[in-house]
């Protein structure tokens, strides 16, 4: 079966992926965030199983890296909230527009982000670490953003347990995600053999956000996930009213 991408639009996915990498090996998340809408645009082969598995081998990498700054109480609180969540949209997403929905969150990640903004958020408990997982989850699978929630939950705590916490959160979903493309017929080898043909501009990214995160961690990291946020709220708004 022949290569369905160009060298044009390998090099050009692969860029896009680099900078993803870069972003969510130092904050946590973004890459699905920022490379899905414009991996579409350069062939809609890349999406959604090849993007999903970018997103399952990226956090991987990051919890090998942080996995000693995994609290496993908050992953433990985070996966049960992600789960229910992702049942709730299964059933509201046969009565509700996704449209409205990704305005909804859209307006609601904004506001989240605005009330974050010169004030200390303290360390999640339980039940937000619980709601946040839910959230997350549910945006996951009504507007194909899921990160800002537990971004936000977590924005207090430091950049390699948030990094850590994210990522162990991501990697299942990404497992169940791909079950579920490969049991009606959307992930085959050709999605396979496009995932891995973009699997070195992960890991060059992932190793250059390295040194990206430590700099970051100086005191830059809330704002950049409060950044990263503001503009997955605006993606959804943006998606929702076109």
């Amino acid at each position: 079966m022949p290569f369905p991408l160009t060298g044009t639009e390998w090099l050009l996915a692969s860029l896009v992926i680099f900078i993803g990498a870069l972003v969510q090996g130092s904050i946590g998340f973004g890459v699905a965030l920022l490379g899905a809408p414009l991996l579409f645009l350069i062939n809609p082969a890349l999406v959604p199983a090849p993007v999903i598995m970018v997103g399952m081998s990226l956090p991987a990498l990051i919890l090998a890296r942080d996995w000693q700054a995994v609290v496993p109480q908050d992953v433990a609180w985070v996966l049960p909230g992600m789960a229910l969540g992702t049942a709730i949209a299964g059933l509201v997403l046969g009565l509700v527009s996704e449209r409205g929905l990704g305005l909804l969150f859209g307006i609601l990640v904004l506001l989240g982000v605005a009330l974050s903004i010169g004030r200390k958020i303290p360390a999640p408990g339980r039940t937000l670490r619980l709601v946040a997982g839910g959230a997350a989850g549910f945006m996951a699978t009504t507007t194909a953003i899921g990160g800002p929630p537990l971004a936000l939950a977590f924005q207090s705590v430091h950049g390699a347990r948030l990094r850590g916490t994210l990522s162990a959160c991501f990697l299942p979903g990404g497992v169940f995600s791909l079950a579920a493309l490969a049991w009606v017929g959307r992930f085959s080898s050709t999605e396979f053999w496009l995932g891995l043909s973009l699997f070195p501009a992960i890991i060059v990214g992932f190793a250059l956000s390295g040194r990206l995160s430590r700099w970051l961690d100086g005191g830059w990291l809330r704002p950049a996930l409060l950044a990263i946020s503001a503009m997955a709220g605006l993606m959804a708004i943006f998606r929702a009213l076109v």
